[in-house]
């Protein structure tokens, strides 16, 4: 038998990668591994080794994938699929490690609200032990120029981030846009505007896509070495902003309202100390009230304000309705958690 090439149909088969999120502590990493499946059949359930992956003892190893949302495959093309999955235990129950149910959960019992997501992921590239461009001694020159930059001296690893928006299209996923941050070596891309669970499964697919292109696209000259994208919160100590991933949400009260949105954030303020333990690891290096942050030791909101918990949109504050963007949020944060988060405390005060 002579295989096909990747984008070809395999003997009327397809191949499914099923990704997932392990139990590594404090910060969950992503797995994956393929399967080839019969054309015309979805991707059925499937185990992994959980003693490998922080999520079961030796003893007593098999944890089980359900897959819970499927995409086309843009590296692979053809009718091969992407496959996100829940983690369950071998009784079918959700793995303590897996935060997507409760996020479900919280979704159907708010359902109501009409909950819309709009998550801005920011991400830095590391050739190395240094960010994609930085000098081998020293540093670059010092912020100003990098936000929203152009040219060779301003940006770096652009041919990653156009293939990456490329792919994510390609996949049917809701990416609305890309820029450059204040950090040079740094990135953002947006999902959404989309409910939850579906922004953490698109998030995750989406970070899932970046590192993957990242092993393919060699801009050293190591040949044998890709660029990394980090979700670090801190990724340089000293005088360079952090990475976050901005929040932005909406209640159907909230885009018909502009109260509404003030009492979302006064909801936020209220329950502040839980949304900070479960924000994203090392958050106290990021949000220390400088590098467009508030400290993670209070909460303020304020129209505008980019050095605020949470900002309230201008023109959110002229029409007097729309949404909010809660800027707390770590680079490495849990999208599951944080929108679980959200949905119970704000839903759960106008309720």
């Amino acid at each position: 038998m002579t295989a096909k090439t990747n984008g070809e149909d395999l003997m009327g088969h397809y191949k499914a990668e099923y990704i997932w999120i392990d139990g590594s502590d404090p910060t969950a990493k992503l797995r994956s591994k393929s399967m080839v499946i019969p054309s015309g059949k979805a991707p059925p359930l499937w185990g992994f080794d959980g003693s490998s992956t922080n999520q079961a003892p030796g003893e007593n190893s098999d944890c089980v994938l359900k897959p819970v949302f499927t995409c086309p495959d843009p590296i692979r093309g053809g009718d091969n699929l992407l496959a996100m999955c829940e983690v369950l235990l071998t009784d079918m129950s959700p793995h303590p490690t897996n935060t997507r149910a409760a996020c479900a959960a919280a979704a159907e019992k708010y359902a109501d609200f009409d909950m819309w997501f709009g998550i801005e992921q920011e991400y830095t590239f590391f050739d190395g032990i240094r960010p994609l461009g930085w000098p081998a001694n020293g540093f670059p020159a010092p912020q100003g120029g990098y936000y929203c930059g152009v040219g060779s001296d301003e940006v770096f690893g652009r041919p990653i981030v156009e293939a990456h928006m490329d792919a994510c299209i390609e996949a049917g996923l809701m990416i609305a846009g890309i820029n450059a941050e204040v950090m040079p070596a740094q990135w953002e891309f947006q999902i959404g505007p989309i409910g939850a669970p579906a922004v953490g499964d698109h998030i995750w697919l989406a970070r899932w896509l970046l590192y993957r292109i990242g092993e393919d696209i060699h801009i050293s000259d190591d040949e044998n070495k890709g660029v990394s994208a980090r979700l670090d919160p801190k990724p340089v100590q000293g005088d360079w902003n952090g990475a976050g991933a901005h929040t932005n949400f909406s209640t159907r009260q909230m885009r018909e309202d502009y109260d509404a949105c003030v009492a979302a954030a006064e909801a936020l303020k209220a329950n502040h100390d839980k949304h900070i333990a479960n924000y994203g690891h090392r958050i106290e290096e990021r949000l220390t009230g400088l590098h467009e942050t508030c400290s993670y030791r209070e909460f303020r909101y304020g129209v505008s304000d980019r050095g605020a918990s949470v900002r309230i949109p201008w023109q959110v504050h002229r029409d007097r309705k729309g949404y909010i963007e809660d800027r707390r949020p770590n680079a490495n944060c849990d999208p599951y958690k944080v929108t679980e988060l959200i949905l119970n405390t704000v839903c759960g005060a106008a309720s």
